[in-house]
């Protein structure tokens, strides 16, 4: 018997537990706001039905096309601007597996600010950020002119697993719902770690050749 609307019990599960791990991680937008996907096929992912994902449960994500049609389960409205944020990353990007939206803390100030996040964490580097974090221009929320300046500024940096989205918050990519919330965490971390160094005598960028130097390391324990 064919299944035509698989429930993806797993991947479920996989953004489940990335939500919870943002809250224990103390890395959330306060308000809880959020929304998670997970590619599931070349043509489809699994996103959360509303903006609010403290105590998300399996029930609380569809099945969606990556050209916008809901396969199962309803979109809160809210949530139904966001698609083209999440599948047309998917599109541009194969090799990510997950996305999540939020407004941290201290990313959404640099978002504020419209300056990017500078790479001078040792964890952005075996996260593999070693770029600086872009902004893109601000636009109305899931516009066309808001999706393609995220897509526009993706093009431009190749290499980069985050957006910070000018007065709005952060934009993260990974091979996984949990490397994508592990990745958040560092992202969010760094962000902290810039504004106190700030009040000291501002962070330092790293030597050079660092990233070689921190990959060769990984290597040898792999």
């Amino acid at each position: 018997m064919t299944i035509e609307n698989p429930r993806y019990d797993d991947e479920r599960d996989a953004i489940v537990q990335a939500a919870a791990l943002l809250f224990q991680n103390e890395v959330m937008s306060h308000s809880g706001h959020a929304n998670l996907s997970a590619r599931v096929s070349n043509d489809s992912m699994l996103l959360t039905i509303e903006g609010h994902v403290r105590g998300l449960r399996n029930e609380g994500i569809a099945l969606v096309g990556l050209d916008g049609s809901v396969i199962d389960g309803k979109l809160d409205p809210a949530n139904a601007e966001i698609v083209t944020m999440h599948s047309e990353v998917y599109k541009i990007r194969p090799d990510v597996h997950g996305i999540i939206h939020t407004h941290s803390p201290s990313l959404l100030s640099f978002a504020f600010a419209h300056a990017e996040l500078p790479c001078r964490y040792e964890a952005m580097l075996r996260f593999e950020q070693a770029v600086a974090v872009p902004v893109v221009p601000w636009a109305p929320r899931g516009t066309e002119r808001s999706v393609g300046a995220i897509i526009d500024v993706l093009r431009d940096n190749p290499n980069t697993k985050a957006v910070l989205l000018a007065n709005h918050g952060v934009l993260v990519f990974g091979k996984s719902p949990r490397d994508t919330a592990l990745t958040l965490t560092v992202l969010e971390e760094a962000a902290a770690a810039e504004l106190d160094a700030a009040t000291l005598s501002g962070a330092k960028n790293f030597p050079a050749g660092a990233l070689d130097q921190v990959l060769a390391g990984i290597s040898r324990f792999s």
